[in-house]
């Protein structure tokens, strides 16, 4: 039984073939790169395979900014031995190296930064005029240069504290100004040191420490690999499909009514090595891929508690005591219990390991299994390659492995071949009203009849014409070919249908299925219809199969053409149409969505309700019904109008009184036109006590036409 260190895994891992390696490994205790695997989620998976005998340590040199991927997903199988550790130089970050120094990183940015952060300590100036003495201080200041342009430039002001007393000296005019203390050099020196190393992305070297076996088993030499999981470019995948026109098989597997596919995977490599000799697999498929910064040292915020200062503490009040039971005595924990009641030496042996745990049920094949250290268990078993170099692996994913091996240097780029294929193909003219509202797309379906899904990418179409010997290959068009499953088939556009034409006239209505009237409302079932006809005018030179992509719309259904269910997209039904060559033919697709309207007659006018009652498609009794409210809603507004027209002619006779009061108050008393102004607002009086009277009958007849309707509607049953 093999033994397997299993230090981390992932499902990428899991999706790999199970027999890869070739039957001469690397030897020499050298950790060589094997196997590499591309997956579509934007990583690879690299191995590294190395022979060994006895305790090993085994090298690898990673990427700096791949170290976060190799600690994530880092994995070594040893077919004998064990693993003990494995070592990596840490990664200190910039603002550590700086912990313990009297500046910052940002005090390095500038020498006036530096010796402002530096003050107080001593330095020596050089040149003509040498100075020292200890940093008081660095001033910006702005000098006027010689001349007549007015431009300016920025000095610094140095201040030192020397045996003679305050000096100063200009930053820029100095010759050399150096710290006379060797250990502050010394750190500034540490300092840059450090931040040219963060600057710099060098590698990083891992140590894996692989152990002889333990066990009994015969020593001798053993097969160890290392693999991990990082960054990639994602690989690309591009195919080639020539059809024949005539009735002649092509040379190869392509027959009439069927296609030789080619598919091709692009990929690069730039993993910062040369790939020589390994064995090369892509994987097509959708995986969860993470990051985590795992190199990257974290620090725990912790709550901060005031110091305890003598004279604050506050003693509890004392309750009293308690009786304990002897059948109790342990108050202390469980382990502090069990060890007084051992020997010195048994309570400081280790503690026995646990009872094994109940294992669960089997729920299923696991993505992975982890063997504890030391243990006997077998190695994961990796999916083996099937079929024709493509083979299904977890997750939905599908992997193509080139059965050879492969060299591409650093930066390189390669193309490896993935399908090849026969495939079952129609020409079909696709009329996407989107994409050409006159004219089809002429169209291939393909069907994959495989064993294995086809990843994305682009697909350049070629006809094939003549007969065997004399075949000739011309290019007619591009087409995006989403993911196609095994059993499925796709609609591949690669040019327009100038040939074809297609017109397109909407016309939409409504049926009534049933009306009802209770309580003053009235309920109507509609059938909503948008009916579409297509009418296609064939290709004079030959026949067409058509398919219209008809727009799907939410809440309705297809109601014609009627028959089976067509075939549909997420946001289209695919209607097919047989088009003769020099015919036109139609199709009708009409889409109904049943709905319901609610009507409330109390809140329409006369006019609306005469309205509705005029509609044919109503039963003749809803209609009669109609026509009658009708009329009673006129009565009752006839009556309303008459109030209103009586309450606007008492507002107009209060402003006249009103008006004729304030006239009055400017009149001599006694004069002829004082007295004709009190003869004209005794008759407005009167004419006001005449409203008043014809209001109360006018809003009395309105609220009695107003009971008549409710009456007649609260009646109405139909």
């Amino acid at each position: 039984m093999t033994r397997a260190i299993l230090l981390a895994s992932t499902a990428l891992l899991m999706a790999a073939p199970a027999a890869w390696a070739a039957a001469d490994g690397p030897t020499g205790g050298q950790l060589a790169l094997t196997r590499v695997l591309l997956s579509t989620g934007g990583v690879g998976y690299f191995e590294y395979e190395a022979t060994v005998s006895g305790d090993a340590d085994l090298s690898l040199e990673v990427r700096r900014d791949q170290v976060d991927d190799v600690l994530k997903s880092i994995v070594v199988y040893d077919d004998k031995g064990g693993v003990g550790t494995i070592g990596l130089a840490g990664a200190e970050p910039l603002d550590t190296a700086f912990r313990e120094l009297p500046f910052s990183a940002g005090d390095l940015t500038s020498p006036a930064a530096l010796l402002n952060a530096m003050r107080g300590a001593e330095v020596t100036s050089g040149g003509s005029r040498q100075l020292t003495g200890r940093l008081m201080s660095v001033t910006e200041e702005t000098v006027r240069l010689p001349g007549s342009d007015g431009a300016t430039a920025t000095r610094h002001r140095v201040t030192l504290m020397t045996a003679d007393g305050l000096r100063q000296l200009v930053l820029e005019e100095a010759d050399a100004l150096r710290f006379t203390d060797p250990a502050v050099q010394a750190q500034i020196d540490r300092a840059l040191s450090a931040v040219a190393d963060n600057a710099r992305r060098e590698r990083r070297q891992l140590t894996v420490h692989s152990r002889a076996p333990q066990d009994g088993q015969t020593a001798g030499e053993r097969r160890v690999r290392v693999g991990y999981v990082a960054e990639m470019p994602l690989w690309k995948a591009t195919y080639r499909l020539s059809m024949t026109q005539s009735g002649q098989p092509q040379a190869g597997a392509a027959k009439e009514g069927s296609g030789a596919l080619q598919g091709w995977a692009v990929l690069e490599n730039l993993s910062g090595e040369d790939w020589k000799g390994v064995d090369l697999t892509v994987v097509s498929g959708n995986p969860v891929t993470l990051r985590q910064a795992l190199y990257t040292p974290y620090f725990v915020e912790r709550p901060e508690v005031p110091v305890e200062v003598l004279g604050r503490v506050l003693p509890t009040a004392d309750e009293g005591t308690v009786t304990l039971n002897d059948a109790h005595p342990a108050m202390r924990p469980q382990s502090e219990a069990s060890r007084a009641a051992m020997p010195p030496a048994a309570a400081m042996a280790a503690p026995p390991p646990p009872a094994p745990a109940m294992e669960p049920a089997p729920v299923g094949e696991p993505l992975a299994k982890v063997a504890p250290y030391g243990s006997a268990a077998g190695t994961p078993a990796m999916a083996a390659v099937r079929g024709a170099e493509a083979g299904a692996a977890e997750g939905a994913q599908v992997l193509f492995h080139y059965p050879q091996p492969v060299s591409v240097p650093n930066g390189g780029t390669l193309m490896m071949p993935i399908a090849v294929l026969s495939l079952p193909v129609e020409r079909v003219a696709l009329y996407q009203p989107g994409t050409d509202a006159r004219h089809p797309l002429a169209s291939l379906r393909l069907r994959n009849d495989g064993d294995t899904a086809l990843p994305p990418g682009l697909l350049t179409f070629y006809d094939r014409t003549g007969g065997a010997g004399a075949e000739t290959s011309a290019y007619v068009g591009d087409a995006r070919m989403a993911t196609l499953p095994a059993g499925d088939s796709r609609l591949l556009s690669f040019a327009v249908d100038q040939a074809v034409t297609i017109d397109r006239e909407e016309k939409p209505s409504r049926r009534l299925s049933r009306a009802a009237l209770a309580d003053g409302v009235l309920t109507l079932s509609v059938t909503d219809r948008q009916s579409t006809t297509y009418t296609v005018a064939g290709a004079p030179d030959a026949d067409r199969s058509v398919v219209i992509e008809h727009p799907r719309r939410p809440g309705w259904d297809l109601a014609e053409p009627a028959g089976g269910k067509p075939e549909a997209t997420a946001g289209a039904y695919r209607l097919p149409l047989a088009v003769p060559a020099g015919k036109t033919v139609t199709l009708t697709a009409t889409l109904e969505r049943p709905r319901q309207e609610r009507i409330v007659l109390t809140d329409l006018s006369a006019d609306q309700i005469a309205a509705r009652a005029s509609a044919p498609e109503l039963p003749p009794e809803v209609r009669q019904a109609l026509t009658t409210l009708a009329g009673l809603q006129s009565t009752v507004a006839e009556k309303e109008r008459r109030i209103a027209e009586l309450e606007d002619e008492r507002t107009e006779r209060i402003a006249d009184q009103d008006r004729l009061r304030e006239n009055l108050k400017a009149l001599p008393a006694g004069s002829d036109l004082h007295k004709r102004t009190l003869a004209k607002m005794g008759e407005a009086e009167n004419r006001l006590d005449g409203l008043a009277r014809d209001l109360t009958t006018a809003r009395a007849e309105a609220e009695k036409a107003r009971q008549v309707l409710r009456e007649r509607v609260k009646a109405l049953v139909i």
